[in-house]
């Protein structure tokens, strides 16, 4: 199955192959190396999911959120958590108008189309519930009215994994809201050397105006469309389902992955089969978005966390375990 040419596509995906291939040369200017990320980026936006960027500071986190909205034509905002944000900073408020005698409602930065959220374990819980309506239904309830969001609406938001002071951890029932958890690790030397080559190169200029806008969202709406009749056999079906539900009868997970796992691993695996080009998914396609889409979404037993062991040790065993379909 690798090789492409060998198969002749049900669905034109050349224009979106065209576009993804365009849209990491156009980052690939600012950003060096982090290909996984930006390949997941893209996935997540064309699988209508969002992503949790973790990472420590300094390693493009936030650079790369802005990169992405620079590149789609779309409304973008910045949300930085604190620990004295309210809900009202975040979604908007009611204010008197005194020229009518009635109460106006006041959209807050979360009415946009690609909201990047830094440090969202920043803020209290209280702030971090107000996005559970608006990330699973893309509508914000105020004062019983319902402002629906428009089309596109993806949120990025990063997190610090080493400092805990003054963080709230985010919950379960937070975390099955982002579709993808993304892990950022730092440089290699050579990868250094060419971040401090392309800074030198840019003198004064900002890293986000290098950056050509790219993609609309009619034509995001276009690919999302296409992805959908992505063609997808039972036998891919029943390989996720096992994957899922070893997660549930581990001894080594205390809590599995719900059936929100199984629909993301479905809609990740198709838009992952589109950006390379085919109109099917085959089992390496499953494989690749498993790690980002169950490491936020198991808990180890506390035995494997005494051992040293995380999520991504976990989940490489569950996947050596389930047996691949030929």
């Amino acid at each position: 199955m690798e090789n492409n040419e060998m198969f002749e596509n049900r669905i034109d995906l050349s224009k979106l192959k065209e576009s993804v291939d365009a849209i990491k040369a156009e980052i690939g200017k600012v950003i060096v190396g982090q290909h996984k990320m930006i390949e997941l980026f893209l996935v997540a936006l064309l699988a209508d999911g969002h992503v949790l960027i973790e990472g420590v500071p300094g390693v493009a986190k936030t650079l790369s959120a802005k990169l992405l909205a620079r590149i789609i034509k779309a409304d973008f905002s910045r949300i930085q958590f604190t620990p004295d944000l309210m809900p009202s900073d975040v979604l908007g408020t009611s204010v008197f108008n005194l020229k009518d005698n009635s109460f106006e409602f006041k959209r807050g930065p979360v009415f946009s189309n690609l909201i990047l959220i830094d440090e969202i374990n920043r803020a209290p819980a209280k702030t971090q519930a107000a996005l559970f309506e608006v990330m699973e239904e893309r509508q914000v309830t105020m004062d019983g009215k319902t402002y629906p969001m428009e089309f596109p609406y993806f949120v990025m938001a990063t997190q610090n994994p080493i400092e805990q002071e003054g963080t709230y951890r985010l919950p379960e029932a937070q975390l099955d809201r982002f579709l993808f958890k993304i892990g950022i690790e730092y440089p290699s030397q050579e990868e250094e050397i060419m971040i401090l080559e392309g800074h030198q190169q840019r003198k004064d200029m900002l890293p986000v105006d290098s950056i050509n806008p790219i993609l609309s969202s009619e034509q995001l709406k276009e690919y999302r469309d296409a992805i959908f009749n992505i063609h997808v056999e039972h036998d891919m079906l029943n390989y996720i389902a096992r994957l899922v539900h070893e997660t549930r009868n581990s001894p080594d997970i205390y809590l599995g992955a719900s059936p929100r796992a199984s629909i993301a691993m479905l809609r990740t695996a198709k838009a992952y089969a589109a950006i390379q080009g085919r109109d099917f998914i085959t089992p390496e396609d499953i494989k690749e978005m498993t790690p980002p889409i169950l490491r936020h979404r198991i808990l180890l037993s506390p035995e494997k966390e005494m051992e040293g062991f995380d999520a991504d040790d976990i989940i490489a065993q569950v996947i050596d375990k389930i047996e691949i379909p030929r």
